[in-house]
């Protein structure tokens, strides 16, 4: 199978490889060996979030707390009294004078 790339650098792969691998959102992009190598990757969103959570240094220790924190701060929230505010009143409406009709213009007489 032939594929073209174009001035950007973009390429189209044939509708049967593409088949072939079945639905795919992904691709890795390796070289070996002077060939390009693309290999169907399937991202999980857990995955995603575990590897941002990894990054960032957090643990299970420190999801604990958080979960703990939040937890308490919306017991907190539960808590304390509901206040109901009165809605404002409607702004009064101006309300222009109906306008005249325009009256026509003589013409103008030449001297």
């Amino acid at each position: 199978m032939l594929a073209k790339l174009t001035s950007k650098n973009q390429l189209t792969l044939p509708k049967a490889a593409l088949d072939a691998l079945g639905s795919v959102e992904y691709l890795d992009v390796e070289v070996r060996s002077g060939q390009i190598v693309l290999t169907p990757v399937r991202i999980q969103r857990g995955d995603a979030v575990r590897a941002k959570l990894a990054a960032l240094g957090l643990g299970e220790a420190d999801m604990a707390d958080a979960v703990a924190w939040a937890r308490s701060a919306a017991a907190l929230t539960a808590a304390q009294p509901q206040v109901a505010y009165a809605a404002a009143p409607a702004p009064k409406r101006r309300v222009s004078p109906p306008r005249k009709a325009a009256t026509p213009r003589k013409p103008a007489r030449g001297r």
